[in-house]
C-alpha cells in the first residue's frame, strides 16, 4: 500500500497505475500538527482535496495514515490519534464509504494508537531494536 501526500502525487500515481492497468491501493498521510519535519495533509486540505482524490479511477482509497510527533509519554499523542479518529470517520462520511484502515502509532505509543482506533501500527524497535546510527 503507498502513502500519498498530496493531489500531485496522487495524480502521478494515478497515471502510471493506468499504464500499468493496474489499481493501486492508498494510504493518505496526514501531518497532524503541522511539523515542519513531516510529510503529509494537512487535515483541511485533506477535506477539501478528497473529492477529487477519490475520483482518480486507478487509486483506492484505503484510510490514513500519520506519524505523531515523538513523546516520552503516550498519552501526550493521544489527542493526535482521537483527532485522524475524527478526520478518518469525516472522509468516510464525505465519501459515503468506509475507510478500513487507520494507521498511526508506533513501539512506544502503539496500545494508546490502538485505543484510539488504529487498525496498523508499526513496531520495528519492539521487534528488532534500536536503529544503528551512521558513524556510531
Amino acid at each position: 500500500m503507498q502513502s500519498v501526500d498530496s493531489l500531485h502525487l496522487a495524480e502521478e500515481l494515478n497515471q502510471r497505475a493506468d499504464q500499468a492497468a493496474r489499481t493501486l491501493p492508498i494510504l493518505l498521510e496526514v501531518n497532524a500538527v503541522g511539523e515542519a519535519s513531516k510529510f503529509g495533509y494537512p487535515p483541511e486540505q485533506l477535506l477539501a482535496e478528497l473529492a477529487q482524490l477519490n475520483a482518480l479511477p486507478r487509486l483506492e482509497i484505503h484510510g490514513l495514515m500519520t506519524v505523531p510527533p515523538w513523546a516520552l509519554d503516550p498519552e501526550k499523542v493521544r489527542p493526535v490519534f482521537r483527532q485522524m479518529r475524527e478526520l478518518k470517520e469525516r472522509c468516510e462520511q464525505l465519501l459515503g464509504a468506509p475507510l478500513p484502515h487507520l494507521s498511526m502509532g508506533m513501539t512506544g505509543d502503539f496500545e494508546v494508537a490502538i485505543e484510539e482506533g488504529a487498525t496498523m501500527v508499526r513496531i520495528g524497535t519492539a521487534l528488532f531494536g534500536e536503529r544503528v546510527k551512521a558513524g556510531a
